[in-house]
């Protein structure tokens, strides 16, 4: 096998399962050119985003122009209003019917049956990410996690913050990470996805993947376009880390020491990047 130079400039769109970047796109009204702009760009998953992506007041609106959209044959997913909300009952209705719905992020999850309802009103085997953004949806992770319908979990870091009164620095944030990797691990869904770094703040970006990347996390939200590439080179598999895992292997095949109770979990995290490699079309 051989490494691939981080796919020569064309885009590759992972399975939501393995995606890296996802874009929250605005759900602005007569939005299609931007839908499609966004599409087009590196983001693994675009996010058509009626929620917090929108003014109150231009929700409605905003809502009838993603419906359209999908059903012109675009394919996307869809950030819809939290289940406390009269916007979500609105929104699932609409998009119970749009042709190219792909999957649906529900703002606030709180409990399992958050997620229960919203899977119970999309056609049958729409994923449903969990956006966990406060203390009670820290506290109730687990339950979320094993909801039906439940695909994987993001990390609202903002509302979460407002909600706590905790600071952004990522030693205070390490617990509520922490629990939503170990929720994901325990119910066999695929590692969450960790909050954005705002666009003002661009020269945190490659520190504050690092930081989701330690912290067990495969993904992150984006708000910006630009940030797209950044997190997909750094939340992949590096070349360096490939040639790493191969030798790693090789070692372990043909023990020059000890062989002891480490081996069988330094073998497994090889083996995992490579896989991770693979999926990704990086070998």
């Amino acid at each position: 096998m051989t490494v691939s130079p981080q796919v020569t400039g064309r885009v590759r769109k992972p399975h939501w399962s393995l995606a890296r970047s996802w874009l929250l796109q605005p759900g602005i009204p007569d939005g299609g050119r931007a839908y499609d702009a966004a599409v087009a760009g590196g983001a693994d998953v675009v996010v058509l985003d009626i929620e917090d992506g929108l003014p109150a007041a231009q929700r409605p609106a905003g809502r009838l122009a993603v419906v359209e959209w999908l059903n012109t044959g675009a394919q996307g997913w869809v950030r819809i209003n939290s289940v406390s909300t009269p916007d979500w009952s609105a929104d699932l209705e609409a998009l119970a019917g749009a042709r190219g719905l792909s999957g649906v992020m529900l703002a606030k999850s709180e409990s399992g049956d958050d997620i229960a309802a919203t899977a119970a009103r999309l056609p049958a085997g729409t994923p449903v990410v969990a956006l966990v953004e406060s203390a009670l949806g820290i506290e109730s992770v687990s339950d979320i996690a094993r909801a039906p319908g439940c695909s994987r979990i993001a990390f609202g870091v903002g509302d979460f913050r407002r909600d706590t009164g905790m600071s952004e620095e990522p030693t205070v944030l390490a617990y509520a990470r922490a629990r939503l990797v170990i929720a994901s691990r325990a119910a066999g869904l695929p590692a969450p996805i960790d909050g954005p770094t705002l666009r003002d703040q661009t020269r945190h970006l490659a520190r504050e993947t690092a930081v989701a990347k330690a912290a067990g996390m495969t993904g992150r939200l984006c708000l910006d376009l630009d940030h797209a590439e950044t997190i997909n080179r750094l939340l992949s598999p590096s070349p360096l880390d490939i040639d790493q895992a191969r030798r790693t292997l090789a070692d372990l095949d043909a023990p020059a020491g000890p062989y002891d109770g480490s081996v069988g979990p330094t073998r497994a995290r090889a083996q995992a990047v490579l896989d991770l490699a693979e999926k990704l079309g990086l070998i």
